[in-house]
């Protein structure tokens, strides 16, 4: 870098000339305003700066400082707490020491330990051999004493042998003194022993207890003073506990006073005392009623807890012994939000209670629904019996109309729209024997009417178009079919048109696994047309193959079981229930428990509404006579009492509401925290009612599938039958829409809805009901604002106006300026305010808008910094409606 002047040089470090060459001189560098600096003489000032301002020297001590603020609620007079800030102040300094320091420090604390060390080993060698002097010396004396005992024993011991020696043999005198001698030798040795033991016991007896003495005596203080001065309060309260100790003062005087009288009167003196009065006063006055009986247990109970199907949060706690915020406490750790009263299934049950370390012991309470269902006949033949045979596809296919030719009947024709909304049951008679069928909806919002069609069937027939090929209804076919492990038949209808592709189905559904017997799979692959009869006849010797092969088998004298295909309450008749009988013979009067609900059989008819009094296995009938309408899909039981039938019903319907509760209280926990983050979301109450159990069910599904999360179906009542004056009124109260599905409103119903002005509306296709309800959540959806530019003019002039302010002569170059509409000005692109116009003129007149390419003056309402070159932007906020 080239040299520059002392001047320039004060200008870039922003100090004046003096100052610096002050600086300068004093580094001993002499410079005037006029000379250069080179690149040396900067380096040697900056040096000379750094070194005094202290840049070279290092910090040798570091101060750490903290202060932490609290608060802290203190109790006052009154019983009100007043809180008091606290606040700690830390302060820590750490100090940098020099090498030499350090390795000081290092080895004084190396001679430091080197000197603890010896003096630690010194002290214990010293202790080592006084203890091995004294030990010598107590085995020193221990062996003295025995030697001068020996020796007296052995000088008492001489006179007799001498004694006996004058009178007895040499020889037996020299043994008996031989054994005498070893007798007292060990008699000596023995005693000696229990002698040292004895001292050895008392010596560790007189140090344990100078040991013990005064934690001792400590212990048996502090036992004295709890009994003189026992506090037997049977509360924490200081204020409970200060009305209990005035009260109890109280009766101790009163209580003196009367013994105080009786002894004067004894002893015939005012003042006489006695000491046995002084010792009662010193003795506890608490009662022996006061004494705790309770002993907390040393460590957890485990407990066999009985768990019935349901059981309650609180039933559940008082089961183990413990408070319900334990159980709560452990089912917010698993996730799930539940209260006291909430209403828990048997696993959820037993896992918390596995949790909390007890044994569970499951319970059956349905133990007399479980005795009513196992009361069948016995020892009873089966016979083969008809297959039930369910005909699935996709709508429009065929379905109906193929089995009104095999019946020779026209249902089709009176289905609303064409197509199949309800769950059909026929049985044909054939010259090779009976085929029982069921015809189930294609519409993709009957998916539980096709699955309970393939559970109650032995063999599925696929309907597909030859015209229209394999629809998504097909594969949903296709999947309950193999979901209940049934055969399938494929049967290629409308064969007779004349764009008709049977091998454009066979490749189709051999991507489903579906291969023809002619491709070398298992399925029978028959060619029908509905409208001309081709194929039938195959198709139906195909059908009794196949139940051939199944070897299908039943009970037909016992009592009869079947499951629900639909249901519906008639006005005239009450409910009425469809049941395919699976086994057994169904009869007139016979006792017949239907999944919540029971009944005695009143009537019967077929499926032509003809009467009969008994139906066999593989038969479809129509009952009368239930307390309720059963919901399709039940299992339908023949029992013997009509009492414990009623029980079991009374017991199912109470099990029923109660996990009904239990999922509406999860679900409104589940949700409780989400709809507090997004606010408020729109509801579209409906009142449904439908002509029978299974297109109700249908209905529910698809209207629950229209939910989104800015609007929510919600289904407040559901039913079967006509619509009554209660679902008007209901409907009312709730804002709710009343709809009704192939029923119709009573006349006490429409006075209601009336005068209530609610909107009914009726459907008899679920397409046109389905619509209709999103169009209704279309028009709930919050509307998207957009805005939209209309027009855009370029400033060329500004004019001062005393009145007005700045006029701005533009030049409209795209769209139209509009005068009511809203503006921002842009100066290079850049949004600088927004606001609207106070005037638009084109020449002296007021114009409400100017167009393309023509000249106009605007002023702006509140803004006078226009200036030429700037753009005015015209625009209008369009209002956009949403779809689901």
């Amino acid at each position: 870098m080239a040299d520059t002047s002392v001047e320039k040089l004060a200008v870039e470090v922003g100090k004046s000339v003096d100052r610096l060459i002050e600086q300068f001189s004093q580094a001993g560098i002499s410079k005037k305003q006029l000379d250069t600096v080179s690149e040396n003489e900067k380096q040697k000032l900056l040096d000379y700066l750094k070194k005094q301002h202290g840049a070279d020297s290092v910090p040798t001590k570091m101060t750490l400082q903290r202060k932490t603020l609290s608060t802290l609620s203190v109790a006052s007079t009154g019983g009100q707490s007043k809180d008091v800030k606290v606040e700690v102040r830390k302060k820590r300094t750490f100090v940098k020491r020099e090498d030499a320091e350090l390795a000081k420090q290092a080895e004084l604390e190396a001679q430091a330990k080197a000197k603890a060390e010896a003096e630690a080993q010194a002290k214990a060698e010293a202790e080592a051999k006084v203890a091995a002097e004294a030990k010598a010396n107590a085995e020193a004396k221990k062996k003295a004493e025995a030697e001068a005992k020996l020796k007296s024993e052995k000088v008492k011991s001489e006179p007799k042998v001498t004694k006996v020696t004058k009178v007895a043999d040499p020889e037996t005198a020299a043994a008996k003194v031989e054994a005498d001698r070893l007798k007292a030798t060990q008699d000596a040795v023995l005693t000696q022993k229990q002698k040292d033991d004895a001292a050895k016991a008392a010596e560790t007896a007189r140090q344990l207890a100078e040991v013990n003495s005064k934690r001792w005596a400590e212990e048996e203080r502090q036992r004295l003073d709890a009994e003189k001065n026992g506090d037997h309060h049977i509360t924490t309260s200081q204020v409970a506990r200060a009305a209990e100790d005035s009260s109890d003062a109280d009766d101790e005087k009163r209580g003196r006073r009367a013994r105080n009288k009786s002894a004067n009167k004894k002893r015939g003196g005012k003042d006489a005392r006695g000491g046995r009065e002084k010792h009662m006063r010193n003795r506890s006055t608490a009662p022996e009623s006061m004494a705790h009986g309770f002993n907390k247990p040393a460590a957890a109970v485990s407990r066999d807890v009985r768990i019935g199907e349901t059981v309650t949060v609180s039933e559940l706690a008082h089961l183990m012994a413990i408070k319900a915020t334990v159980i709560i406490k452990q089912m917010m750790k698993m996730g799930t939000m539940v209260t006291i009263n909430q209403v828990l299934d048997q696993e959820t049950a037993q896992m918390i209670a596995e949790e909390l370390g007890h044994k569970v012991v499951l319970i059956r309470e349905n133990e007399l629904e479980h005795q009513v269902m196992q009361d069948r006949d016995d020892n009873i033949q089966l016979e083969s019996r008809a297959p039930v045979v369910t005909i699935m596809g996709h709508v429009d296919h065929g379905k109906t109309s193929l089995l009104d030719y095999i019946r020779r009947a026209k249902v089709a024709a009176g289905e609303a729209g064409g197509i199949t909304q309800h769950i059909g049951a026929y049985h044909v008679q054939t010259e090779n024997g009976m085929i029982t069928f069921l015809d189930t909806p294609g519409h993709a919002a009957f998916t539980s009417m096709r699955a309970r069609g393939a559970k109650a069937t032995d063999i599925v027939i696929l309907v597909v178009a030859a015209d229209d090929g394999v629809m998504p209804q097909t594969i949903e076919a296709i999947q309950h079919a193999k979901a209940g492990n049934v055969p399938l038949i494929v049967a290629v209808n409308k064969m007779d048109k004349p764009d008709a592709d049977p091998d454009r189905v066979k490749s189709e559904l051999s991507q489903h696994g579906i291969m023809s017997d002619d491709w070398g799979g298992d399925n029978m692959f028959v060619h029908v047309s509905a409208k001309t009869g081709m194929g039938v006849d195959e198709l139906l010797e195909g059908i009794l193959l196949q139940s051939e092969v199944l070897e299908l088998k039943s009970v037909r004298d016992g009592m009869a079981a079947g499951v629900v295909i639909e249901s519906q309450l008639d006005k005239g008749r009450g409910p009425v229930a469809t049941i395919l009988v699976q086994e057994g013979t169904l009869r007139q009067g016979d006792i017949v428990l239907c999944g919540l609900e029971y009944g005695k059989i009143r009537a019967m008819k077929d499926e032509n509404g003809n009467a009969i009094t008994e139906a066999g296995p593989s038969i479809p009938v129509e009952i009368l006579g239930l307390s309720g309408v059963p919901s399709a899909g039940d299992e339908a039981t023949v029992v013997r009492d009509e009492r414990k039938a009623r029980e079991v019903s009374l017991y199912r319907q109470g099990k029923f509401r109660d996990i009904k509760l239990a999922r509406q209280q999860k679900s409104k926990l589940e949700n409780m925290f989400a709809n507090m983050e997004e606010g408020e979301v729109q509801e579209l109450n409906i009142v449904l009612k439908a002509d029978v159990q299974g297109s109700l069910e249908a209905i529910c599904e698809s209207l629950a599938k229209l939910s989104t999360d800015e609007v929510k179906v919600n289904i407040i009542a559901r039913g079967v039958g006509a619509l009554t004056e209660t679902d008007a009124t209901l409907a009312a109260a709730s804002n709710a829409i009343l709809v009704g599905f192939n029923v119709r409103a009573d006349a006490q119903a429409r006075k209601t809805i009336e005068s209530e002005s609610v909107d009914l509306r009726y459907y008899s296709i679920i397409y046109n009901l389905i619509d209709e309800v999103r169009a209704a959540m279309t028009g709930m959806l919050i509307p998207e604002f957009r805005q939209e530019i209309i027009g855009l003019a370029q400033v060329r002039e500004v004019f001062k106006s005393p009145k007005i302010g700045a006029i701005a002569g533009c030049m409209v170059t795209e769209g139209i300026v509009k005068r009511s509409a809203p503006i921002r000005v842009l100066r290079e692109n850049v949004v600088i305010f927004e606001g609207e116009l106070e005037s638009l003129r084109r020449f002296k007149d007021d114009t409400p808008d100017v167009r393309n390419g023509m000249e106009c003056g605007i002023g702006v309402k509140n803004y006078n910094d226009v200036r030429v070159g700037d753009q005015i932007e015209v625009f209008e906020t369009v209002e956009i409606a949403r779809t689901l």
